[in-house]
């Protein structure tokens, strides 16, 4: 099973993706984008901030996410496959900024990932109060650091985006315990 595990940062997925691995040591971890050697070279270029054009910073996002498909989903697709963030997290981040649609950005993810949509998708949603008082407890990397109400922005996207994809989904209050929000994961999972 093919899970997505998505939502702004620090509300918790990565948390709960460690969980569920101590569990499972025989399920696969990754991430998008950084989950192969490509990756964690994309990452480090979007994470500091250096591109100005954000139709580059898209397709550093698709192309991260179609070797990421080759490298690491294709190969284990059979398996318990755990992704922190997916494409999800690419078209709210893409519909935040502009100068796309819902469609359009559908249609490139589409493509990047050979139309092999994830089996289920987990939305963490947060609120300001405790995405500042998260933020505030870490260093910024160069997406934080375009503001809370930027981040609030691609959370607003992201769910806007999830029912038009017809992917299972489960909607998680990130507010909630890490205890009660792990149980809530298995049980929708069936792990």
């Amino acid at each position: 099973m093919y899970v997505l595990f998505e939502g702004i940062d620090t509300c918790g997925k990565t948390t709960q993706i460690e969980r569920i691995a101590r569990e499972h040591p025989d399920a696969v971890i990754t991430r998008e984008p950084g989950g192969t050697a490509f990756g964690e070279k994309a990452r480090e270029i979007l994470l500091t901030g250096t591109i100005r054009s954000k139709r580059a910073e898209l397709l550093l996002f698709l192309a991260d996410r179609a070797e990421h498909y080759e490298e690491i989903v294709r190969p284990n697709r059979s398996r318990l496959l755990l992704s922190d963030r997916g494409f999800l997290s690419g078209i709210g981040y893409a519909l935040a900024n502009g100068g796309a649609s819902l469609e359009e950005l559908i249609a490139l993810n589409r493509f990047a990932i050979h139309g092999d949509w994830p089996d289920r998708i987990l939305f963490f949603e947060t609120d300001e109060a405790t995405l500042r008082e998260r933020l505030g407890a870490k260093s910024t990397d160069g997406i934080e650091a375009r503001g809370i109400d930027y981040l609030l922005t691609v959370q607003t996207k992201m769910k806007e985006a999830l029912p038009k994809l017809a992917i299972p989904y489960l909607t998680i209050d990130a507010r909630e315990d890490v205890d009660v929000i792990h149980q809530k994961i298995v049980t929708y999972l069936g792990i």
